[in-house]
């Protein structure tokens, strides 16, 4: 769909907005790691498979039921119509169940990434999506190395999909999280980050033979709200271990701060021109005529 003259200049409204709170925007990286998030420590030794998290998420966030046990076939990833799935991996323990979800990064790349903060890192912890501030332009996905958010590609009016920890609804207000709150076997554990590395420790150290000593998210991309208790390396679960420790926005630092802005610009500006200006030109045309 074409861009007319208004949104276009909403659209280099935004870039320059972003420009002019550059330094600001780069700087808050290191106020971030010293904030006192709020997130969530998954043991999957306490997990039991019931998939009661897939539709307390569903039930919380308006979203279709998810599928049977039944129906399950292999591996599945959150998408645009569920923020989280349950896995069932045959591992050198034996069957270990793994829920997966958005990872709620300490120094999100999927907030980096945006240009009008749609994707938004609140002080509280979690990562939310600010539907009227998206211009979809998926950076989100292509920058979560975790591969999270989702778009509703079939839908009229499309949304970016994931996992915001239950922040708007239940968490702003005092609550746990849908899914940690009705956790029959208490696998879910919601508190600070602080307290669940604390916690997380202690059990690695009071019954060093059930857990493999690593906290999941500790220090991953930078360290995540979402964090992983395992009874196993967590390669067999099918989790990214090859993710850095650094964060990824870290990895921009240098170049945002170096790089003349124009020539970050250009692109979008050359696009934007084109854009804006084709469908006068096609008016144009059919005046001649």
């Amino acid at each position: 769909m074409e861009l007319d003259r208004r949104n276009f200049f909403r659209m280099m409204g935004a870039t320059g907005i972003t420009l002019a709170l550059g330094k600001e925007l780069l700087a808050a990286p290191d106020v971030i790691a010293n904030a006192e998030f709020k997130g969530v420590l998954y043991d999957a030794t306490r997990c039991k498979g019931c998939l009661g998290c897939e539709i307390d998420c569903a039930d919380a966030n308006e979203l279709p039921m998810p599928i049977s046990k039944k129906e399950i076939k292999g591996l599945r990833k959150p998408d645009e119509t569920w923020r989280t799935v349950v896995n069932a991996h045959e591992t050198s323990k034996g069957k270990v169940f793994v829920k997966m979800q958005c990872m709620h990064c300490n120094e999100p790349a999927c907030a980096a990434a945006c240009l009008t903060q749609a994707m938004y890192k609140t002080p509280e912890g979690p990562v939310i999506w600010r539907e009227d501030k998206c211009m979809g332009c998926r950076y989100c996905m292509i920058s979560c190395p975790f591969d999270m958010p989702k778009f509703e590609y079939n839908s009229p009016n499309p949304k970016i999909q994931k996992c915001t920890m239950c922040f708007e609804t239940r968490v702003q207000n005092g609550e746990l999280p849908a899914c940690v709150e009705n956790c029959p076997n208490e696998a879910l554990t919601f508190g600070t980050r602080r307290e669940l590395i604390q916690e997380a420790r202690k059990r690695i150290v009071e019954n060093p033979d059930s857990y493999y000593d690593q906290i999941y998210g500790e220090r991953e991309a930078g360290g995540t709200c979402w964090m992983y208790l395992s009874p196993v390396p967590f390669e067999e679960l099918g989790m990214n271990t090859t993710v850095q420790n650094e964060s990824y926005p870290a990895l921009t630092k240098g170049f945002l701060y170096t790089v003349p802005s124009v020539f970050v610009l250009a692109p979008a500006l050359l696009l934007g021109i084109q854009q804006a200006t084709k469908k006068d030109h096609a008016y144009n045309e059919h005046d001649d005529e």
